[in-house]
C-alpha cells in the first residue's frame, strides 16, 4: 500500500514522513526495540528477528483488514530516511465514534518533538478519512509523565484517571482528542 503522511518542520527539527511499515524496515524496528525504556512500556517487546517478522506480517494484516493502521515515522538525515517513531491508530470500526492513538519513539530521536508532530498528522488522517469518527483518545500509565507531555502538544486534553486493568500494572490516564468542527 502506499500512503505517506506529512508532519510538521520545525525550527528544531526536520519535516516527519509517516508510512505504512515494510519487511526492511526489519533491522531498524529490532534495534528501536533494544532500548529499555521502550521496552518497560510496551506489552510486547521485540526481541528476535523472528518476533520482528511476526510483528512486521501482523502490522500488514491489520492494514488490510481495517482495522489498526501503524505508520512508520522517518526523518531525513544526512543518510537518508532515518525511523524515529511508531504511530498507530487501534481500534477503529465503521460506525464507531472512537478509536485510540498510540506511539513510540526510538531512542536517538527522543526530546526533539517527533512524537507530538507524528500523533498529530496521524490524527489529522483518521478524522480526515473515517467519517463519523468522533474522538482519539491516547492512554497511558500514570507514571509516565512523558506520554502526558506528547498529549498535550498534540492537542489532546487530560480527561480521566482509568483503573489499572490488565495487562497494564497501574492507573492509567486517558486524554482525547475531538473531531475538528465542520464550518
Amino acid at each position: 500500500m502506499r500512503i505517506e503522511l506529512p508532519a510538521m518542520v520545525t525550527t528544531a527539527a526536520p519535516g516527519l514522513v509517516l508510512r505504512p511499515w515494510r519487511d526492511d524496515d526489519l533491522d531498524t524496528l529490532l534495534e528501536a526495540y533494544r532500548d529499555p525504556v521502550l521496552q518497560r512500556w510496551t506489552q510486547n517487546p521485540v526481541t528476535t528477528v523472528d518476533e520482528g517478522r511476526q510483528w512486521l506480517e501482523q502490522a500488514r494484516q491489520d492494514w488490510d483488514d481495517g482495522r489498526r493502521f501503524t505508520f512508520a515515522a522517518l526523518e531525513d538525515g544526512a543518510d537518508g530516511p532515518r525511523l524515529v517513531a511508531c504511530v498507530v491508530l487501534k481500534r477503529v470500526a465503521p460506525g464507531r465514534p472512537v478509536a485510540e492513538v498510540g506511539y513510540w519513539t526510538a531512542a536517538w530521536a527522543r526530546g526533539r518533538g517527533v512524537a507530538p508532530r507524528a500523533v498529530t498528522a496521524l490524527s489529522r488522517w483518521a478524522f480526515d478519512r473515517f467519517t463519523g469518527l468522533a474522538r482519539l483518545d491516547l492512554l497511558h500509565q500514570v507514571d509516565n509523565p512523558a506520554s502526558c507531555r506528547v498529549a498535550e502538544k498534540s492537542g489532546y486534553l487530560f480527561q480521566e484517571v482509568l483503573p489499572a486493568y490488565p495487562p497494564f500494572p497501574r492507573d492509567g490516564h486517558r486524554h482525547s482528542l475531538a473531531a475538528p468542527s465542520v464550518s
